[in-house]
């Protein structure tokens, strides 16, 4: 099976594949009423073995990137189990979750045993309150534990995202730099984005993570390349600092040009653009594993249709109703 790839040549290395929407947690961006079960498709996420079906498929077409999110993965009995699944696959180089970090100090090491090799953790204030506060958790402390365990466990990097809010954390840049300045953590702003519940909010606290990036340069940050399996992250480093920060802007010109991503839902549903207007099913080739070259047959018909960009400028946010929708 040659390289997945769309009609304007993008190549797609990366795999982000949510393993269920359930999430205990109630950020105000994100699922401010806590999670919500919708119907009865809930009750069948992608099993063990469909997992590792739908990452050999993609690992044969040249993936070598899974990304394992939710809602929030962990919440998953047989989560580790699923990291040892994908493993099973010497061409999935890189395997990474990305976890509100509640369970990290209890399971990290059980996770970097079965085969984990990247993390990362949703930390979107450095104050326990405001912590507190956006996530409806009071966390805090167990998740910043959770990070040392990581690091204890053998990470040599871990990667957190901040979520950039206007009047909650964008002033608070000179405090997350202190806080990496001698930890090796790479702290990634992301931009604020709309989706069809978060209208309001989006109005209220979007701002640019240009004001970020402005004020990193006129500090010495430098930006570095990025290899082809990277997310969309601008990437910069700074001599004085063992972190680095990374700056998520999707709704900057030319977001999209880069994309090497695609999205599996849990319940099996291909979707080509986390706004897009909707998912190609993907279940009933997962049933067994002579469906494989069926299943590659259909994600590769489906990238004829993958748009060059999404329409987040115009306020069009597609299906996503809210980001634990397809683990955005």
């Amino acid at each position: 099976m040659s390289q997945f790839t769309d009609n304007f040549a993008r190549r797609f290395y990366y795999l982000r594949l949510s393993i269920t929407d359930v999430c205990n947690f109630r950020c105000t961006y994100c699922l401010p009423d806590g999670y919500q079960p919708q119907g009865t498709q809930n009750k069948s996420f992608l099993t063990l073995d469909e997992i590792r079906r739908v990452t050999r498929a993609f690992a044969a077409a040249g993936t070598e990137k899974v990304r394992l999110t939710g809602g929030e993965p962990s919440m998953r009995r047989d989560f580790t189990d699923i990291i040892a699944a994908v493993r099973e696959n010497d061409a999935i180089r890189q395997l990474a979750v990305t976890t509100n970090g509640y369970r990290l100090q209890r399971d990290v090491a059980r996770w970097r045993a079965a085969g984990l090799t990247a993390l990362n953790v949703s930390i979107d204030s450095l104050d326990a309150r405001q912590f507190h506060a956006i996530t409806g958790q009071d966390k805090f402390d167990l998740v910043m534990r959770g990070i040392d365990a990581a690091f204890d466990a053998g990470f040599s990097k871990v990667k957190v995202n901040t979520v950039l809010m206007r009047d909650v954390n964008h002033q608070s840049l000179e405090t997350f730099l202190d806080w990496i300045r001698s930890r090796p953590i790479q702290l990634r702003f992301i931009e604020l984005m709309e989706t069809g519940d978060g209208g309001t909010l989006f109005r209220q606290h979007h701002i640019s993570g240009a004001v970020i990036r402005d004020q990193l340069i006129q500090q010495g940050w430098v930006l570095q390349a990025r290899a082809r399996s990277d997310g969309p992250a601008q990437v910069f480093r700074h001599e004085d600092y063992q972190g680095e920060i990374g700056l998520i802007m999707p709704y900057e010109k030319e977001f999209c040009a880069s994309c090497n991503r695609l999205r599996v839902s849990a319940t099996g549903n291909l979707h080509l653009c986390l706004f897009g207007d909707g998912g190609v099913s993907l279940r009933d080739l997962l049933a067994h594993d002579g469906q494989q070259e069926a299943l590659q047959a259909r994600i590769a018909a489906s990238l004829a249709t993958k748009k060059q960009t999404h329409f987040l400028h115009q306020g069009n946010t597609g299906i996503t109703q809210n980001l634990s929708f397809i683990g955005g």
